[in-house]
């Protein structure tokens, strides 16, 4: 004990840590929140609690740390250097709590548990083939499937909102902490009519595509962007007459009447009154991909369904060695 007194400050802090580890997941996820947020009464909405429970889990963290977590003001509520230093470890914990009760759920032989999906409105089709195979072999499973832009749904694979993401493959450098798996390559194309006049060419150029008027996806959709990107490296305008924000009534548009859309050629694949014309210019290739986490724990659940789309999309190609 004597000993103990002519510690330092700091390593009498670290002994009593070790002698009393208390600190609840609850506590966790409420620090979490707030730092995400920065607020304590929207944190508290969002995990569904009051802001007086709220506010005693943060406390409770922070006697048990001695420390203070937040700046707090009128205004504002900030992370103090100690709250930075704890933010990825208390992350981390929550996410091998998750990674265990996820493990344990699986032990029930996916007889019930939760499968949550992000899809792209461009993997619609893709999405849908797979979706009754898989219902049909687990019958115990829910699936939550979001239909969103790939912005917003990387933004719910970074909050773990969702278990994967299926989408077109984004810049690398964008979600570092993302890992993006290759289920299929595309390539962006003109999608016409089958009795358009472009419609019995190899391929179509920007300045060819100049010449008629489109409709568009909307900007902040893959597609768009991959368009919009090769454009402007060509210096050419395009006469976009129609921006939508979904594929499907973009196809209707081209298929009742004369106007050309722009997106993945596997759109109109399966579409007998529709021709898919590749786009000649660099940057075109598109991978379809499957996005997830760094190191996450992929459900059983998740594994299942991927191999039911393995084979509805690539015709049952060898699996890739990341789903064994």
């Amino acid at each position: 004990m004597e000993k103990t007194k002519n510690l330092p400050s700091i390593e009498q802090r670290r002994l009593r840590l070790l002698g009393s580890r208390k600190m609840e997941l609850k506590q966790l996820k409420a620090f979490v929140k707030a730092a995400q947020l920065q607020n304590f009464s929207e944190a508290a909405k969002s995990l569904c609690i009051n802001q007086s429970s709220f506010s005693q889990n943060i406390k409770q963290l922070e006697e048990e740390l001695n420390v203070t977590l937040f700046h707090r003001n009128t205004h504002e509520t900030t992370l103090t250097q100690a709250g930075k230093e704890l933010l990825p470890y208390a992350q981390q914990t929550l996410q091998k709590a998750d990674n265990c009760v996820s493990r344990m759920n699986d032990l029930l032989e996916m007889r019930c548990g939760t499968l949550n999906i992000g899809v792209t409105h461009s993997f619609s089709v893709v999405l849908t083939e797979s979706l009754q195979p898989f219902l049909k072999a687990y019958p115990g499973i829910k699936l939550n499937i979001f239909y969103k832009t790939m912005s917003e749904l990387m933004d719910m694979l970074v909050d773990r909102e969702v278990d994967f993401v299926l989408s077109y493959r984004p810049e690398d450098k964008a979600y570092p902490q993302v890992v993006s798996h290759t289920l299929f390559e595309d390539r962006l194309s003109a999608i016409v009519r089958k009795d358009h006049p472009l419609a019995q060419k190899q391929s179509v150029t920007l300045q060819e595509l100049s010449e008629y008027q489109l409709a568009l996806p909307s900007i902040g959709l893959h597609a768009r962007d991959v368009l919009d990107r090769i454009s402007a490296n060509s210096n050419i305008e395009l006469n976009a007459r129609v921006q939508l924000d979904q594929v499907t009534p973009l196809l209707r548009l081209v298929r009742t009447g004369m106007l050309i859309t722009v997106l993945a050629s596997s759109t109109a694949e399966n579409d007998s009154d529709l021709v898919a014309v590749p786009i000649e210019a660099v940057g075109t290739r598109m991978e379809g991909s499957c996005q997830m986490l760094k190191e996450d724990y992929k459900k059983e659940a998740a594994k299942e369904f991927f191999r039911i789309l393995t084979e509805n999309v690539i015709k049952k190609k060898k699996m890739t060695e990341w789903l064994k």
